[in-house]
């Protein structure tokens, strides 16, 4: 794209439209500054219930919202479906899939992708959930092989169909093994009457030494004892070896034969080229200072899951969390205007709001500063917090009807196989033999 005209306001570029993007471009409107959002998808995703598209509680729409439209009447922004590909501090400019542009501030809030800590067999087989098209693949993935199951003779052959590993205790690992717990209790024998409930097995597997480490020992604590009244199998101070599409292998030798794995171990920042891996974090994390400015730069910020702030308090960089990047999406936005009119930058302070999980029907566990709760009131207060969370009156509509629905039926969502998956663009056997 062509170079912009000195003459207009400063251009502010943000490459990601997620919840520390949306913070920065909203706290600019009216001021003087043009804004422009790229993002690869012309919606936000609400990836807190992400897990609950891949189970078919929810349809994707319901978790995602118009970018344009969540803009819409905001005279000075402007919107891209582009990814940023590399960043030119020499020229500022930034190089994307739909050319060049030139900034006078970048933000990168690229936000992470799964890790797979490099291995590329689990890479392969295993099933990431960090996008809609990722949890639409997931959902087709449980429903087929459930599916196959009912076509298979004895249990043996089952097996592999109806085992559930889930990779990675952590919030996201807990709600869906504990939403596959509850799919197994309360819906397996009204839509499968062909399969016995205890045939269906779910794992939660970590190497740390409890689940939901991020949160407080009593959090954590109550969070295993639901999951395990739930009957899913939690196994801590396990690290996976491997899996080939058939079978996990841990380092102690066990295995577990599946045909569904999970992958929530970890993520990894998206970081562009042209940034220095002088300044690469753990986490594949941009190294910022305390104003979320990329180190060695003076007009390139970098925030959410993709950025770290590194001090004393903070050796780690912030949680990878929607509250850290909305925070240092409203404070960017800030410090932005204070270069513009040539003002004192005021360090970044994060204020810690809490955290939240839920485990299933009635069961979540909260820690809210030093108030930590479990069980029903958290849970709803966890649903709370979420409704309102979420952009669009459409969508808080129709998530709240289906959660009143699955409450008082026990059996919400339609768990549609809308599209097959189909893992490198080979059908699986029995299509190929129906062929």
């Amino acid at each position: 794209m062509n170079s912009k005209d000195k003459s207009k306001l400063p251009l502010v570029v943000i490459a990601g439209g997620g919840f520390g993007g949306q913070q920065v471009a909203r706290k600019l409107e009216d001021k003087p500054v043009d804004v422009l959002m790229l993002d690869k998808h012309n919606y936000h995703t609400f990836q807190p219930l992400l897990y609950q598209v891949a189970i078919g509680s929810l349809e994707a729409d319901s978790i995602a919202f118009s970018l344009r439209k969540n803009f819409a009447g905001q005279k000075n922004f402007h919107f891209h479906i582009a990814e940023l590909t590399k960043v030119n501090p020499e020229k500022n400019t930034i190089e994307t899939t739909i050319g060049e542009i030139a900034y006078d501030y970048l933000v990168i809030a690229t936000g992470s992708t799964t890790n797979f800590f490099g291995n590329k067999n689990i890479e392969h087989n295993a099933m990431p959930m960090k996008s809609i098209p990722e949890a639409l693949n997931l959902r087709s993935l449980i429903l087929q092989n459930i599916e196959e199951a009912v076509l298979l003779k004895t249990k043996e052959e089952r097996e592999p169909y109806l085992n559930f590993v889930l990779v990675g205790a952590g919030p996201t690992g807990v709600e869906l093994s504990g939403a596959l717990a509850e799919l197994r209790t309360h819906i397996l024998h009204r839509d499968y009457p062909e399969l016995k409930k205890d045939e269906m097995r779910v794992y939660l597997v970590d190497v740390q030494p409890r689940v939901i480490a991020s949160m407080s020992e009593q959090a954590s604590k109550a969070a295993h004892e639901f999951l395990t009244k739930m009957g899913v199998e939690v196994l801590l101070n396990v690290k996976v070896e491997s899996y080939d599409g058939s079978e996990i292998k841990f380092e102690d030798g066990k295995s577990i034969p599946t045909k569904n794995v999970i992958w929530s171990a970890g993520v990894m920042g998206v970081v562009p080229d042209g940034i220095s891996k002088d300044i690469i974090e753990r986490g594949n994390r941009i190294r910022t200072d305390n104003v979320c400015r990329v180190e060695g730069a003076s007009n390139i910020f970098a925030i959410g899951d993709v950025a770290a702030i590194i001090s004393k308090e903070t050796p780690k960089g912030y949680p990878g969390l929607a509250q850290v990047a909305i925070q240092q999406g409203k404070h960017v936005a800030k410090t932005i205007l204070h270069l513009v009119n040539s003002e004192v930058t005021v360090p970044f302070k994060y204020s810690d709001k809490g955290s939240l999980a839920t485990v299933g029907r009635n069961k979540a566990v909260a820690d809210l500063g030093k108030l930590k709760f479990q069980g029903f009131f958290a849970w709803l207060t966890w649903m709370f917090v979420h409704l309102i969370s979420l952009l669009g009156f459409r969508n808080k509509v129709v998530v709240f009807i289906n959660w009143t629905m699955s409450y008082l039926t026990y059996n919400g969502g339609a768990r549609l196989i809308i599209r097959r998956f189909v893992r490198d663009g080979v059908p699986q056997k029995r299509e190929l033999d129906e062929k």
